[in-house]
């Protein structure tokens, strides 16, 4: 195979699941246009590793009718989101059996990014993960991916990355990096067998 080095993004490709947003204002009542300002708000500060989740979200619980602790909040929330896709995971570690490098490209904030890494088991897994938290810039930005090409040290055409965003996608390949919108795993492997046969 041509690429040495493999990029997922998290959501949408390695895990299949419903926002927790959606599913706590379903279950609790809760008018989706509660919650949305946090997550297009200060959320987005915490993605870049500018704002602390714990401390941000404090107020926001109180609206949204939470009566426990931040931390219990926090868990049932990357609980809901922990539906990793199996195919996805085998594929992974073929390539890795095969020497390809395998990393997670991610916006997330500090606090998942710990749980994906040690509670998914997400740091055995792959070789590193790139989080907006740690980079200081969140995808689709030029500037997310030029720190991974500046830490990967490789031609960006020896990668290969899936995300499930167009404009991420979109950003990628301005930066030479062979990308696919990823959306089903089949039409993946497909679609990839047309590039490496």
């Amino acid at each position: 195979m041509k690429y040495k080095v493999f990029l997922f993004d998290t959501d949408g490709v390695v895990v299949l699941s419903e926002m927790f947003s959606n599913h706590y204002s379903q279950k609790n009542n809760i008018p989706k246009e509660e919650m949305l300002p946090f997550f297009t708000g200060v959320f987005q500060d915490c993605m870049k590793g500018k704002a602390d989740l714990k401390e941000v979200i404090k107020p926001w619980l109180v609206k949204w009718q939470w009566n426990e602790s931040v931390d219990e909040f926090l868990k049932q929330w990357f609980e809901h989101e922990n539906n990793i896709d199996e195919k996805v995971i085998e594929f992974i570690n073929q390539l890795k059996k095969e020497g390809i490098k395998c990393y997670l490209a991610t916006n997330q904030e500090k606090y998942r990014t710990e749980y994906l890494k040690n509670k998914m088991k997400f740091g055995e897994l792959f070789d590193g993960i790139f989080s907006s938290a740690y980079i200081g810039h969140k995808k689709p930005t030029k500037e997310f991916y030029e720190f991974i090409l500046d830490n990967l040290n490789i031609p960006a055409k020896e990668i290969f990355y899936l995300d499930d965003d167009v404009k991420n996608i979109e950003i990628a390949k301005e930066l030479g990096i062979e990308s696919y919108l990823y959306k089903d795993f089949d039409k993946f492997i497909k679609y990839l067998k047309t590039k490496t046969d």
